[in-house]
């Protein structure tokens, strides 16, 4: 098993908690879309969220995506190869388009694929202010949209996602980065994640963020969620590498993103019923999905952010 990204080691000894591991009262012992009672501290919010996680990295119909490619390394070829292959438009969000170029050298020279296609030159818009943007790569994305925003208020992930929104209305992104740089990118990112994601009927479609160790995204709060993690009847392709019915490992976590909340669980290891968790208090960072749990449960009283782990398989 691969040692924990920089990042998400950091963010994990600096800044959380370790989960409060109680039994007991703190389990739930009943929890459906239909019924399920929230205590004093968390009303229940009206309806409930379906997710299916696998679905939308598959690209299957009703899940369509857009495909943003941030400036950070590529470090599962494979996956983003899956993820390149169904979606319907791609972005690279400046320096993103260095990461494919040089992806696509690598995939040349190991894969000997001289007086063939070259992989990965249908990218249909590199946008950003262009500073990082490499000749080599220009020439290479020559029939790619280019477009260069000055405007400096915005970062190119942000440019990225206004330009596929505005001319996608509600269609579902899927953003390739990566948690394994620096900690200010990081959390850069899940910044961006929060604040892309505003809409509490998601009406402007749904945003993850997904690398090589984990796939992430925004809980609303005071909504139940119901997040299928496993498919086993799913009907996948042969030509998927990556992605398959069942792609994420047993760890997740649910963390507070803008102010505390109180949640409740169902589906994992470590449930809880009415848990506070804050920055500087206490939060629910690795607990596990149960073996023979298809379908896991969040409701919170405020947004979260949902991050589970994507199983580590050979790239070769």
């Amino acid at each position: 098993m691969p040692h924990p990204a920089p990042f998400l080691a950091t963010f994990r000894s600096v800044l959380s908690y370790h989960l409060y591991r109680r039994g007991g009262d703190q389990s739930l012992r009943s929890f459906t879309c239909s019924s399920f009672e929230m205590g004093s501290n968390s009303p229940p919010g009206p309806g409930c969220r379906e997710w299916y996680p696998v679905r939308q990295l598959l690209g299957y119909p009703g899940h369509e995506f857009i495909l943003i490619i941030l400036h950070q390394p590529i470090r599962d070829p494979c996956l983003f190869g899956d993820l390149w292959s169904k979606a319907e438009t791609k972005i690279a969000a400046d320096g993103g388009a260095n990461r494919i170029y040089d992806l696509s050298q690598r995939v040349a020279r190991e894969k000997g694929t001289a007086g063939t296609p070259e992989p990965f030159t249908d990218l249909d818009t590199i946008i950003g202010d262009l500073d990082s943007l490499t000749d080599q790569t220009r020439q290479y994305f020559s029939h790619s949209r280019i477009i260069r925003e000055r405007e400096q208020e915005s970062t190119d992930f942000a440019k990225a996602v206004n330009l596929a929104r505005k001319e996608s209305p509600g269609r579902d992104i899927i953003c390739m980065g990566g948690l394994g740089g620096r900690v200010d990118q990081g959390l850069s990112q899940l910044h961006h994640l929060y604040l892309f994601q505003k809409s509490p009927t998601y009406a402007d479609g749904r945003m993850y963020l997904v690398s090589g160790d984990s796939l992430s995204f925004i809980l609303k709060g005071g909504v139940r969620h119901r997040i299928r993690v496993r498919e086993p009847a799913l009907d996948v392709a042969d030509t998927f590498r990556r992605v398959s019915r069942d792609p994420f490992a047993k760890h997740v976590g649910i963390i507070p993103v803008g102010e505390p909340a109180v949640i409740s669980t169902k589906g994992f290891e470590w449930d809880v019923r009415d848990w506070d968790t804050a920055f500087g208090y206490r939060m629910s960072t690795s607990n596990h999905v149960l073996p023979d749990s298809e379908v896991v449960e969040v409701q919170a009283d405020k947004d979260v952010l949902f991050t589970i782990a994507l199983k580590q398989v050979s790239n070769d």
